[in-house]
């Protein structure tokens, strides 16, 4: 008696050897009328009609729902968490819309997609012989030359749209970084007339140019590219948590959104090369970033709230970081250790200035006692970290912030007296008494005070949302701008055009005037 074996799909041992070629033929036969037709009917309801060149928005909508079945546990659809992706949308709006177009357009380049991806599926229509059939291992997936294998329907459309998304995602990515290489080497129309002159008197602006919005926050401090021909781009910092570069010359868009820190950003400063941003925040944390990856170079936790940092002048590698604690510390960007301590016995560091050459620096405190204020101001030797002098300033009153001459030996301090105080740069650091510049308030904000590129023109906040301009030989008052309904926290002036300067206030409101 011969052994039976029962195959799924296989036929009677009986059966002749026409029988079974004639059933695989019409099997075959249907296979391929059944795509045909899928085909057919896939071009017939995507393909835009070809008397118009309009979409049939009908047909759009329906394969983006199917699209949108198959495809969500792959590619779903992220809602903005926070206002930091807010953000994002609200600076990229062109890049939003024109992923919206793409995405909704997508569908009627579905058969060429389909063409393309058909070859990497290998199904048969029928096995070859009985024997494939029970032996998986040795089943071969053969089609015959010239005859494409049926694919399911939803497979089809599924598969589509995943390409096209990767293929969308590429260009994207592409562009992305296209725009980013050029935040560098694009220089502004503004800007070429200034650069081959030589510098002009500063001016006093009059008019406002443009008004920066986007940030959710108070804007602690602004700062102008130091680079003449990127000097149109504006380094903002603020209480959201962000910082952001803005094309300020000309068309005043947000060229990039920095989200390093999880903190209040307090302060930030170009590099002296333009390519580096350093920051300090209440995350208790300084960082380096590039500007046009976005990407962090350098993060460092000082283990305490950072509300100033300082590049040393004649090597940028080493920075100084103050805040919420009694030290500051100087850290080396290159080897990532702290190669500096500073101590005095203080609450919190406001702000640090480096003095020309970087020999000496400056550090200002909130320490007060009785009727003076000792080591409101300290003088230290940047090698040894000793004391040169903390009885600079006698009276009773903070500096919240301070400002190098360009070119004469002498800084100023803000001071929360309504005024701003002038000191010699060369020891032993004397107070001018008959020199100082009023008419502004402080009461307790952050304001910054800013020179013009030749020293000639002081610059300053005011918590009344004024901005003040003092010529600096005679401290009286050029011209009073009246920049903001909030208190204005900083006033910076152009490195290059002689009559443009930006300030920023207490809602997170940036302006430039000319």
């Amino acid at each position: 008696m011969s052994a039976l074996v029962d195959y799924d799909d296989s036929e009677s041992e009986d059966d002749s050897l026409d029988q079974r070629e004639e059933k695989a033929s019409a099997v075959h036969t249907v296979c391929c009328e059944q795509n045909q037709r899928d085909v057919e009917c896939n071009n017939s309801k995507v393909m835009p009609s070809p008397r118009s060149f309009a979409p049939d928005w009908t047909v759009l909508e329906y394969h983006e729902n199917t699209s949108e079945r198959n495809s969500s546990s792959i590619y779903p659809n992220p809602q903005p968490q926070n206002y930091t992706d807010l953000e994002r949308k609200y600076c990229n709006v062109g890049a939003a819309e024109d992923k919206h177009f793409r995405d909704t357009a997508a569908p009627p380049s579905l058969p060429e997609t389909h063409g393309k991806i058909a070859p990497l599926q290998s199904l048969p229509c029928m096995p070859q012989s009985s024997s494939d059939v029970s032996n998986p291992a040795k089943r071969q997936l053969t089609v015959s030359s010239g005859v494409r294998p049926y694919i399911p329907k939803r497979q089809r459309l599924a598969t589509s749209v995943e390409t096209v998304d990767l293929k969308y995602t590429a260009e994207q990515g592409l562009g992305n970084q296209t725009r980013e290489s050029q935040i560098l080497s694009n220089v502004s129309a503004k800007l070429k007339p200034y650069l081959t002159e030589k510098p002009s008197a500063a001016g006093i602006p009059r008019r406002p140019l443009m008004s920066l919005g986007g940030h959710q926050g108070p804007v602690n401090t602004l700062q102008w590219c130091p680079v003449p021909h990127l000097s149109h781009l504006l380094l903002s910092a603020s209480m959201d948590k962000t910082f952001k570069v803005w094309d300020g010359a000309e068309s005043g868009r947000c060229l990039r959104v920095y989200t390093c820190h999880s903190g209040a950003v307090r302060d930030a400063c170009w590099t002296p090369c333009g390519r580096h941003l350093l920051t300090g925040s209440f995350d208790n944390t300084a960082v380096i970033t590039d500007v046009e990856t976005g990407q962090q170079a350098v993060k460092l936790d000082n283990q305490f709230k950072v509300m100033c940092v300082a590049l040393h002048p004649s090597n940028p590698e080493v920075f100084l970081c103050g805040g919420y604690s009694s030290a500051v510390k100087a850290w080396d960007s290159r080897s990532c250790k702290v190669v500096k301590v500073y101590k005095a016995g203080i609450q919190q560091t406001l702000d640090i200035l480096f003095l020309r050459g970087g020999v000496d620096l400056i550090t200002s405190s909130d320490c007060v006692s009785r009727d003076s204020a000792d080591r409101t101001l300290i003088a230290w030797d940047y090698q040894t970290t000793a004391k040169v002098s903390n009885q600079i300033y006698h009276e009773r009153y903070t500096c919240p912030s301070l400002a190098l001459h360009p070119l004469e030996d002498s800084f100023v301090a803000q001071t929360n007296g309504n005024y701003m105080a002038v000191f010699s740069s060369q020891q032993p650091y004397r107070m001018n008494k008959r020199r100082r510049f009023e008419g502004h308030k402080v009461e307790g904000y952050a304001v910054h005070c800013d020179f013009s590129l030749d020293g000639t023109v002081l610059a300053s906040g005011s918590s009344t949302g004024c901005a003040h301009f003092y010529d600096y030989h005679n401290t009286r008052i050029l011209h009073t701008l009246h920049a903001h309904s909030q208190p204005c926290l900083s006033v910076s002036q152009h490195p290059v055009l002689p009559t443009t300067v930006a300030t920023c206030d207490w809602t997170g409101e940036i302006k430039v005037w000319h």
